[in-house]
């Protein structure tokens, strides 16, 4: 089936060749072209161009995007979806003054929703799992990176990546996982982190690989949670089953994490809201791509992390949700992009640009994902009647998607 995207006002973040990845300056630059069209055939790009090129073109499908924007669907590369229930109780207490780590002190955050996922039935956690899945897409997610990390036990975090290998199966758009075993220490080893560190080394991940239920590997490094001899280990042992580090890092405290990650290849290292020097130069001259996940910082009222610096350092920066029930509640990239450009100081060009072909980079798929070049896949978001893509983020309360079409087909 082939379908026609006719009079775009303007097609939005156009290639012509596979770029994969955007850096420094160059994030400033968003190619489009004005009174266009698109040509979809299956589930790809085919052909685009200004619509006086687009005569005698013909399709199935033809879609009228008069006084609309077409751009690449959003690559969200941190998620946490799969998890049971909610943390609401905490957002009242951090309001009445306790802090993240307060709260986790006293066994809340991770280890609350640990529990409740453990004592949740595989279909139960799907059903809510998928539910937020397709509030995503309806909010223009083309592509999404789900990580374990809620179950704290071998089962419990193979229970997990089977939900998400379930969704991947059963959801149109692009799904990558992860292994996020090391999240926190759970309950039963809290006097004994080495152990717990031995059970996800010598368990989860060889059982993980065998089953073929993820594609990366994530720690959490962070004081109070597992340091850099922790992740180091960790990072060690998944190099040798294939899994490609993608870790957070410097969400509290800035502490060598950045380095390690780079030192192990990590596609990505995640968070930085703290970040100092060394970390930009760990960061020069490698492949691994520093995540910002701003909506985090909104909900946890803690700083941002400092795009401008990354950006004028010549790095490149994507930009993901960390949508989970303890910091970030929240799937939706339309305010991502908002956020980042309200209190990151981001231009809505280098904004789109990382939630689309950079964030395709954080997950290892943009040269398929993430731009409109021919040859890659037909993800697109057609917005409402707007001014300009610098409305998106400007008029951040509204809803301006109108259709979003995912590997060709209108969802």
């Amino acid at each position: 089936m082939t379908t026609l995207i006719t009079n775009i006002k303007e097609l939005i973040q156009v290639r012509e060749t596979n770029h994969t990845l955007v850096s420094g300056q160059d994030m400033k630059v968003l190619p489009t072209i004005k009174n266009a069209f698109l040509l979809i055939d299956h589930d790809t790009i085919v052909d685009y161009g200004k619509m006086s090129d687009s005569v005698g073109l013909k399709a199935d499908n033809i879609i009228d995007a008069n006084n609309k924007l077409v751009l690449p669907t959003w690559c969200d590369s941190h998620t946490h979806i799969v998890y049971a229930g909610n943390r609401e109780q905490e957002f009242v207490d951090r309001i009445n003054g306790l802090s993240y780590e307060d709260i986790a002190n006293r066994g809340g955050g991770i280890l609350n929703s640990a529990e409740k996922l453990q004592n949740t039935s595989e279909d139960d956690l799907y059903e809510q799992s998928a539910e937020r899945l397709q509030s995503v897409i309806n909010l223009g997610t083309g592509a999404i990176e789900i990580k374990s990390g809620y179950g704290l036990t071998v089962a419990a975090e193979l229970k997990m990546l089977r939900i998400i290998k379930r969704l991947k199966k059963n959801f149109p758009i692009k799904v990558k996982g992860t292994l996020l075993a090391a999240h926190a220490v759970p309950k039963d080893f809290k006097n004994n982190k080495e152990a717990f560190v031995d059970l996800v080394i010598n368990e989860l991940i060889p059982e993980v690989s065998k089953l073929q239920l993820a594609n990366y590997i994530d720690v959490f490094c962070e004081k109070g949670y597992f340091d850099l001899k922790d992740t180091e280990r960790i990072l060690e042992c998944a190099s040798q089953f294939g899994l490609v580090p993608k870790i957070h890092v410097n969400q509290f405290n800035a502490f060598g994490g950045v380095a390690l990650g780079v030192k192990f290849g990590a596609l990505s290292v995640d968070h930085l809201e703290e970040l100092n020097n060394e970390d930009i130069e760990a960061l020069k001259n490698s492949r691994t791509i520093p995540v910002a996940l701003p909506s985090c910082s909104y909900f946890l009222s803690i700083p941002y992390t400092p795009a401008r610096r990354l950006i004028d350092a010549g790095l490149p920066l994507a930009l993901a949700t960390d949508y989970n029930p303890g910091s970030t509640p929240s799937g939706n990239m339309n305010f991502v992009i908002s956020t980042a450009c309200i209190k990151m100081k981001m231009t809505p060009e280098e904004a789109i640009n990382a939630a689309t072909i950079n964030g395709a980079y954080a997950m290892g798929i943009s040269n398929m994902y993430g731009s409109i070049t021919k040859g890659k896949k037909a993800n697109v978001i057609i917005t409402k009647p707007v001014p300009s893509y610098n409305y998106l983020p400007y008029a951040f309360g509204d809803n301006h998607i109108d259709s979003v079409i995912i590997n060709g087909q209108v969802q």
